[in-house]
């Protein structure tokens, strides 16, 4: 049965309407009701997937005429109307921009670059499954996203044209989690599994909530920020029905928590599903302290607790998106001490090969003497602790 549009997105046409670059995104869509611009469905199939539909709302630049005649080599263009009025059609330096519109740059490979750079392929035993660490195994469900980011890690999966995941690969997913009873913490990523329809989405929930040693259950999503009209009652109402459940949401800049987020996130929340977020560090995006500290801050308001901040992975094409780790601590140690312990999350780098993730830390011990550490504090002052 098709939902009824989501009453938590009703904001989303007075957000569309409220800027010019909202009302020239509409009128790509003459006659278009508000029901329809509500519903994901109609989101998603009149995404924009070409150079011809994106001039219609913004001056492109050479280097992303020439970015998206071709990044279909590397990886599609989809940008859901909702999203792309949140862009500033004027500046090719926009952060919601930068994140959606594909450029020159990304066609280009850097040494040190891979297809898979955390080497999940390698540590996948099934497919679907990557099992890396003891007790826990991502479960990778859909091939899919709203809107493809330009950064993202998973494109060799994003991008062929072929589905990779079925029933046939779930059972498979399924079989292995029950055989392994060390498994207490399935991550269910994609993609998006929200892009699936919540028959489909119930059915894996209710699958690994089945299974007796699984005690902790994620879901990794962007699509609370990228398309919040797809949060609707009905949705909700099968994400409690397999509580507890915990949801990472993915959001880099301050600009994407709209209205329609902070309805989306907040309607999440009252359901009881805590949310975490994970930020990964861009070049020229939020590779600054204010703008991190303001995100940081933006998402506690919309009760989103700030869970990592990634170093960029080395995936192919991706040079003009990794900021330093030099930048990252510096960004952490503006953080750090200057704000609410709830708006610090770790700063991770996703070792290249298949390491793992390994937090990476200011350093805050001056010295280890005999019997004493010296350390300094947030504000650069030197104390004694006894060893």
């Amino acid at each position: 049965m098709k939902d009824s549009p989501s009453p938590l997105t009703e904001l989303t046409l007075e957000e569309a309407n409220a800027t010019d670059q909202g009302v020239r995104v509409r009128a790509c869509f003459p006659g278009v009701s508000d029901d329809e611009w509500n519903d994901w469905r109609w989101q998603i199939r009149n995404c924009f997937k070409t150079r011809q539909a994106l001039e219609a709302i913004m001056s492109l630049t050479p280097d992303e005429q020439e970015g998206i005649d071709h990044c279909g080599q590397k990886l599609t263009m989809a940008i859901p109307p909702y999203f792309a009025a949140l862009i500033d059609p004027d500046d090719p330096a926009c952060p919601i921009r930068r994140q959606c519109v594909p450029t020159r740059q990304e066609l280009i490979a850097s040494d040190g670059e891979l297809v898979d750079p955390c080497g999940e392929d390698k540590d996948s035993p099934v497919k679907g499954v990557v099992h890396r660490y003891p007790d826990r195994v991502l479960f990778l469900v859909s091939d899919q996203c709203a809107m493809y980011c330009r950064h993202c890690t998973r494109s060799r999966i994003l991008n062929d044209g072929h589905s990779h995941f079925n029933s046939s690969t779930y059972d498979e997913a399924f079989h292995y989690i029950l055989e392994h009873k060390e498994v207490r913490d399935v991550l269910v990523s994609g993609g998006d599994p929200l892009l699936l329809n919540d028959n489909l989405l119930e059915y894996l929930l209710q699958r690994i909530k089945s299974i007796p040693h699984v005690e902790f259950v994620r879901i990794g999503t962007r699509a609370p920020v990228s398309l919040p009209q797809r949060i609707t009652p009905a949705l909700l109402r099968v994400l409690k029905k397999y509580s507890p459940l915990w949801i990472s949401i993915h959001c880099n800049h301050p600009q994407e928590i709209t209205p329609a987020v902070r309805e989306a996130c907040g309607a999440l929340a009252d359901i009881g599903i805590p949310l975490g977020s994970q930020t990964v560090l861009l070049k020229g995006i939020n590779d600054d302290p204010v703008t991190m500290k303001t995100l940081m801050h933006a998402l506690l308001k919309i009760r989103v607790r700030p869970y990592y901040i990634y170093q960029c992975d080395p995936v192919v094409g991706t040079r003009h998106f990794r900021a330093t780790i030099q930048g990252g601590l510096e960004i952490m140690e503006q953080l750090q001490g200057f704000t609410s312990g709830y708006a610090v999350p770790k700063f991770v780098l996703d070792v290249p090969g298949g390491g793992g993730k390994i937090p990476l830390n200011p350093n805050y011990i001056v010295r280890r003497e005999e019997t004493q550490y010296v350390l300094r504090n947030y504000a650069g002052e030197l104390f004694y602790y006894l060893s």
